[in-house]
């Protein structure tokens, strides 16, 4: 099957599910379930739950034994999105091409949505964990979702990035703020698709390792974009960055630099892959898309 095929089967298969936990709600709580709604389909690429089914596929268990782990994992990441765009933080208007959630709803409920996302998030995969055959499978792909949105990871690197906004550049706040705030999901993605497929800790840390790698280079990458991009095609205004006076990699080191640093972490990546044969051909087209994305 194409690559670009087995993405639209992966996504169906999350939207789909992400639209059963979330569902209808007619009560007095209805508008921050339509916030929640709002923000959880307003256009991601679901790349983190993508990664989660693709590694346990590649290690030969069927997709939909991470669906709930990888479903709560883009409520994480989408909660992120609602409360770094809040005045407080980022105070961004536009996300994905549409007004923000605190633009829509205002601020209160726009928190509120995070909120009821992230907890969520919790309440899917604590249900799926208590039925399974092996629970510990379970808990270890949720301890490695907690540990990487927690406060040693996302949010650490989120509260990095916000208390260095106009400060001067340095490699090691910069490399903390990465790996924390865009590698730690990603790398528990992967990390949690390998549990669900019963790779034993060693294996399971080595695709921790790779996600980090893997999220590095995305990272970069949309810091490259930020200057270089077309804000029609990326769905929210290009320099914003700049304009925040944000540590970024073509700050520090320059585009030609941060280009070269892309390439080399993308070869490190595919490395990884090739262990895998055939098998991680999605991973390795998806892996090289990430790299030359527009948007």
């Amino acid at each position: 099957m194409d690559w670009k095929n087995k993405m639209s089967e992966y996504m169906t298969m999350v939207n789909d599910a992400l639209e059963n936990y979330i569902g209808e709600h007619q009560t007095v709580n209805a508008e921050v379930f339509e916030a929640m709604k709002y923000s959880l389909f307003a256009g991601g690429k679901r790349l983190r739950p993508i990664f989660s089914l693709a590694v346990c596929e590649l290690l030969g268990k069927e997709a939909k034994q991470v669906i709930p782990y990888a479903c709560a994992l883009e409520m994480i990441h989408t909660y992120s999105l609602v409360h770094d765009d809040l005045p407080a933080m980022d105070d961004d208007e536009i996300r994905r091409g549409k007004p923000t959630n605190h633009i829509v709803y205002g601020e209160g409920i726009a928190i509120l949505a995070g909120d009821g996302l992230l907890n969520k998030a919790y309440e899917i995969m604590i249900d799926h964990t208590l039925k399974l055959e092996k629970p510990i499978l379970g808990l270890k792909a949720m301890k490695s979702i907690a540990d990487a949105s927690g406060t040693n990871g996302m949010i650490g690197g989120q509260t990095a990035d916000l208390l260095n906004e106009g400060k001067e550049v340095d490699e090691k706040t910069l490399t903390y703020i990465h790996h924390n705030k865009t590698g730690a999901l990603i790398a528990a993605a992967l990390k949690a698709g390998s549990y669900m497929a019963d790779a034993d800790d060693n294996e399971a840390e080595s695709w921790e390792k790779i996600g980090y790698t893997l999220g590095l280079a995305f990272q970069i990458q949309d810091d490259l974009l930020d200057i270089e991009g077309d804000a029609s095609e990326m769905g929210k205004p290009a320099g914003s960055d700049e304009r925040n006076k944000k540590m970024t990699y073509p700050a520090l080191y320059g585009i030609e630099a941060s280009r070269k640093k892309v390439d080399e972490l993308t070869k490190e990546v595919q490395t990884f892959l090739k262990v895998y044969g055939n098998e991680s051909n999605f991973l390795s087209a998806l892996t090289n898309a990430l790299m030359n994305r527009r948007s």
